[in-house]
């Protein structure tokens, strides 16, 4: 048997002998201005087990980061950036249209009379910021969910605008199976909007105020309330109820005509499994022991010039009585 010590090649096993990140640099990205504080050495910040995404910006490979955690370097390179538009609309979880949330860039904002922030992948931003406009949350310095709105207003068209401030105002109370909170009113967003009026985008802005509802919990629900009352159907009611005999709460339709019990009901990719599906069924036939009609909507029933969703949805009104004036 060979008891020879063996030789191990300069460079293999290397990663055996990393110093170990502090932990609260392990989740997400963070600047080396972090690591310096946190007694990092430089040599260990351009080990194979962290990519460079940016100038001074450190990412562990296995960390999966996304969200906040994956953008929270970026403003704790100085004192002074702050997330902003596209950037930190995805922090706050706000409905993007498929065209913005194809911008992967960084947007970065800094106040008025500051240098502009400038690096690889960043979209940077020169603002005037009024008190409460800038917040912190989830870790990282971001404008606030109206702010944020409004800025989003210098890159979006009007729909675009009323799918993200839908999903910042939508509140669903206590009856429906799963409580959600707004992230601002809808009062919140016309004063932002008084605040800055010469803001770039403002009239598109105050276009989509007047288009903004609360209930409507996706991007696709928002098209098809657009697309239903543009073609002049009446306005479907959101957060709508449907109560049982009992006094509980059995059905929560995406939208809704009250009086003519029309139910619409928007089947997203989740509705694909057999056990959705199921679900689906009972929900339909519950529907139609309480004297609704339900109309389903796929996303294919809302491209086009002329969204098939509308046909559907003008045939079960007037099979109710509705007719145009």
């Amino acid at each position: 048997m060979d008891n020879r010590p063996r030789r191990t090649p300069i460079g293999q096993n290397l990663g055996m002998h990393r110093a170990q990140l502090p932990e609260h640099l392990t989740a997400g990205s963070f600047s080396l201005r972090m690591s310096d504080k946190s007694g990092v050495s430089r040599t260990r910040t351009e080990a194979k087990d962290l990519a460079t995404v940016s100038r001074g910006i450190r990412v562990p490979l296995d960390s999966g980061a996304k969200g906040a955690a994956a953008l929270q370097a970026y403003t704790e390179l100085d004192d002074s950036s702050a997330l902003t538009h596209v950037s930190a609309a995805r922090v706050w979880g706000a409905a993007l249209s498929w065209r913005l949330e194809d911008d992967w860039r960084v947007h970065l904002g800094r106040r008025s009379g500051l240098s502009m922030p400038r690096r690889v992948n960043v979209v940077g931003h020169l603002m005037t910021l009024l008190p409460g406009e800038l917040v912190e949350y989830d870790g990282v310095r971001l404008t606030s969910p109206a702010r944020t709105w409004l800025d989003l207003a210098s890159m979006a068209g009007v729909d675009e605008l009323v799918v993200a401030g839908d999903s910042l105002v939508c509140f669903h109370g206590p009856e429906f199976p799963a409580l959600r909170e707004p992230l601002c009113t809808v009062a919140e967003l016309r004063a932002i909007v008084a605040d800055h009026p010469g803001a770039r985008g403002i009239r598109a802005a105050r276009a989509a105020l007047e288009l903004i509802r609360v209930g409507a919990d996706s991007q696709p629900e928002t098209t098809m309330r657009l697309a239903l009352v543009r073609a002049g159907l009446p306005e479907p009611e959101l957060n709508h109820v449907l109560w049982g005999v009992h006094g509980a709460p059995v059905l929560w339709p995406d939208a809704a005509y009250v009086q003519w019990r029309v139910s619409i009901q928007y089947d997203g990719a989740g509705h694909a499994g057999s056990e959705q599906y199921l679900r689906d069924i009972r929900r339909e036939s519950l529907t139609r022991e309480y004297g609704w009609v339900e109309v389903r909507v796929s996303k294919d029933d809302l491209v086009g010039d002329h969204p098939a969703v509308v046909r559907k949805v003008r045939a079960a009104l007037e099979s109710r009585g509705w007719r145009a004036r």
